[in-house]
């Protein structure tokens, strides 16, 4: 059995050790070795103890000053629409819509005629001109076939005239006849531009999770959602856990809004696949960048707007409550202040109505809460509340001038409050949001370091333990052992070609970095030097996952 208690393939049953390396090990801050047995982490220590027990049953790694660490947990992804982002039109480069039809023309021009045609990533918010095609100008440049261009929020997107007719938009709310669609017939035309072929299916996500491999993953959170596919997608994912294929541990969640307890478990008959929750991509609100997300004050780019509240306070109530009495994680897409006030209420009300003690054993867990004040923080910490958060989404928008100080003026300050949630005891786990942001682990903790607002920056340690330790907390996982290197967990982790191992802190007004064993801290890779780590090897309970050429060389 795998850690989401479904089955999977057995490791075979033989003895590696590791050695001359950094294991990250709070069991032991100074090891230089590691021997896995099978699945199980079975020994942490030093060179010389090492030595002393190293026999020819084993498989000998040379680290050669590697670091051996807690493989990575992605708290929110999507695999499928991952593996499409990557196999399909690229658009984060293009600064223009004159570009993008360029880009949509070349693209269709190695396109399988009558094929649709999908893509990702524009952001108008990074345009000179955010002008953007119309429905006929993408048809034109696609040579009459269906277009679905993804923002790069995936909250929005651009449709052609002719998968706007096929997906039948006209009337549904977020259609107004041009090319942008949101709400309604966003979901509509995703839909439509995503019936795929199991076959096809199935190598997209195996592609997301050999990337998600590459990169030292050992878990994803799938976060599927009737506005974003079909439960047959859901199924394929849930597959894989069981698959001879060694891949990452797709860790499921399903976000369809129960109104009952019965509700709830017809919803989870109806799946047939073991979920861990009815929570993720339930959505509350929507996003800054399509300016869906449900704020207190209009946005500073759109005087007259303030978002979109999908749920009412009384139906997120009802799942909250369904949920709780299962002892089921529910949970929110949550993002805008307003949103989050929302949730919170409802929050109120189910614990009213099932009791805070039901409510806080569940676990429940909202993604994103970009915006939240003390107040909203302090209540969260209440009802024990985990809030799954992407750093990258800082790093991408929170610069200044940057899309959140566009859409939000001074509240951009406020944005992504890591440092508050952890000081209010609110527990953090950290994800991508994959194809929003890339399956790029480190560069993810780097982002909680150099946070945009210097008061909400955390250690690397902190961040560290968000990606690894606390992604299996979040998903309720009983296993206490899981996230760490110690002698009987999981053998779970991940090899760093790494240049410079230290502590270091997010205070500017300490030393920001520390090389003194005395600390007795685990170290970790310096992040200030414009590159990251590169994997070397990753590993989930004994399965080699990837392994680069230079790792036994």
């Amino acid at each position: 059995m795998n850690s989401s208690g479904m089955p999977a393939g057995r490791a075979e049953r033989k003895v590696t050790m590791y050695r001359n390396g950094s294991v990250y090990s709070a069991a032991d801050p100074f090891a230089t070795a590691i021997v896995v047995d099978g699945g199980t982490v079975a020994w942490i220590g030093s060179e010389q103890a090492a030595s002393s027990i190293a026999d020819s049953s084993m498989e000998i790694i040379d680290l050669r000053g590697a670091l051996l660490a807690p493989g990575f947990v992605d708290s929110h992804v999507h695999l499928t629409e991952t593996g499409i982002a990557a196999a399909g039109l690229r658009l984060d480069g293009v600064r223009s819509a004159a570009g993008l039809l360029d880009a949509v023309a070349a693209a269709a021009a190695s396109t399988e005629a009558g094929a649709p045609l999908l893509g990702h990533g524009w952001d108008e918010s990074a345009w000179a001109d955010p002008a953007l095609p119309t429905p006929a100008e993408l048809g034109r440049a696609a040579g009459g076939r269906n277009v679905y261009l993804s923002r790069v929020d995936v909250h929005s997107a651009l449709v052609s005239d002719g998968l706007a007719a096929a997906a039948g938009l006209a009337g549904l709310d977020g259609w107004n006849g041009t090319a942008h669609v949101l709400r309604d017939a966003h979901t509509a035309a995703r839909l439509a531009a995503r019936q795929l072929p199991e076959s096809v299916r199935l190598q997209y996500q195996e592609a997301a999770l050999r990337e998600a491999a590459g990169n030292g993953y050992v878990a994803l959170a799938e976060m599927a959602a009737p506005h974003i596919c079909g439960m047959d997608d859901l199924r394929s994912s849930v597959a894989w856990n069981s698959s001879a294929t060694a891949l990452p541990e797709v860790l499921p969640y399903w976000g369809q809004l129960a109104a009952s307890e019965d509700e709830a478990r017809s919803i989870l008959d109806e799946l047939s696949v073991p979920v861990l929750g009815l929570a993720g991509d339930l959505n509350i609100d929507g996003s800054i960048g399509s300016r869906t997300a449900a704020l207190r004050a209009p946005y500073a780019d759109s005087a007259d707007h303030h978002g979109n509240l999908y749920l009412s306070v009384d139906a997120a109530a009802r799942h909250l409550a369904a949920c709780s009495l299962l002892g089921l994680q529910a949970g929110f897409h949550v993002i805008g202040d307003a949103g989050l006030d929302a949730a919170l209420e409802a929050l109120d009300l189910a614990s009213a109505e099932v009791g805070e003690q039901r409510i806080r054993a569940a676990g429940h867990r909202f993604e994103h809460v970009e915006m939240a004040d003390a107040g909203a923080i302090a209540r969260l910490a209440k009802h024990a509340v985990t809030v799954s958060a992407q750093p990258a989404f800082d790093a991408e928008w929170g610069a200044p001038g940057g899309m959140y100080e566009q859409r939000l003026g001074n509240r951009s300050r406020a944005m992504n409050p890591f440092a508050s949630y952890y000081s209010a005891g609110v527990p953090l786990a950290f994800g991508s949001d994959s194809p929003v942001t890339p399956l790029r682990p480190w560069a993810s903790v780097r982002a909680c370091l150099e946070h945009s607002n210097p008061s909400e920056r955390i250690s690397a340690r902190a961040a560290f333990l968000g990606h690894t330790r606390a992604g299996w907390r979040a998903t309720r996982q009983r296993n206490p052992l899981l996230g760490q290197l110690v002698p009987g967990a999981p053998a779970s982790f991940a090899v760093w070609e790494v240049e410079e191992l230290m502590v270091q802190v997010a205070d500017s007004r300490v030393q920001s970095w520390s090389t003194d064993p005395r600390a007795r801290t685990p170290l970790l890779p310096a992040l200030d030097t414009g590159s990251d780590p590169a994997c070397l090897q990753t590993v989930r309970e004994g399965r080699e996952l990837f392994a680069a050429e230079s790792l036994r060389a």
